[in-house]
């Protein structure tokens, strides 16, 4: 996936670098060039200017990002960076920062705003949820640093779609605290029946998110990787 963050400070820079640790393409643009040796990043493509300028987008070729992060210590840029993003190259995603709380109510799609955060490992999370429907997204680490929320879409044919909550054999340690469904918040029972395209909240350990993320693993996949490992087995015995 390619990701454009606009703003190279801590923030941008913190986002940027769980990005490409999880394997997308990220183009950093800012208009100071000492950012470049001072964040430290590897891999990361940089482009110096100001991404209010369309000029400078178009240099970025910004509609061939699946998402812009505006992530810049300036609301006033944040939202029109957005705006740009968002009216002039159709990209399909945009999540900006809102440094100032009271700034919050401008953060909408009328300026062309899709998610309005500020915690940077939540807008990493949104961001890969872009794309990563069908896949296990952590939003945060609680206070204790041992549990997590997390997030998973149900994508249409998952074997989850149209099971009860309360057929599913899930792993110790794991809640199920909400679902949303058409942007409407559902308070889980285990008589809940799962349809394609909700998000599903978990609280989690750290130990039961990896069990949980195999579980939630498509049947096709499934199937797949039994079929390497019984294939795998057959060769040593060979």
């Amino acid at each position: 996936m390619k990701v454009v963050i606009a703003g190279a400070g801590a923030v941008g820079s913190s986002i940027a670098r769980e990005l490409l640790a999880n394997g997308h393409e990220v183009l950093l643009v800012d208009t100071k060039p000492e950012v470049v040796a001072r964040s430290g990043l590897r891999g990361v493509k940089w482009l110096m200017g100001d991404a209010c300028e369309l000029t400078v987008l178009q240099e970025a070729h910004l509609e061939t990002a699946e998402v812009l992060v505006a992530a810049t210590g300036d609301d006033k840029v944040n939202l029109v960076v957005s705006l740009l993003a968002k009216s002039e190259f159709g990209v399909g995603r945009t999540v900006a920062r809102v440094n100032n709380p009271k700034n919050d109510w401008l953060f909408d799609e009328a300026w062309g705003v899709d998610v309005a955060v500020s915690t940077p490992r939540i807008m990493t999370a949104l961001v890969e949820e872009a794309v990563e429907t069908g896949d296990l997204v952590r939003l945060l680490t609680l206070k204790s640093g041992q549990t997590t929320l997390v997030e998973f879409t149900v994508p249409a044919g998952h074997w989850a779609d149209g099971r009860r909550l309360g057929s599913v054999s899930w792993p110790e340690d794991i809640s199920v605290v909400s679902i949303i469904r058409d942007t409407r918040p559902i308070t889980p029972s285990d008589d809940d029946v799962m349809e394609a395209g909700d998000e599903l909240f978990f609280l989690a350990t750290e130990e039961a998110e990896s069990r949980l993320r195999d579980v939630l693993v498509p049947e096709d996949e499934r199937q797949a990787r039994g079929q390497r490992e019984s294939l795998s087995q057959r060769e040593t015995r060979g």
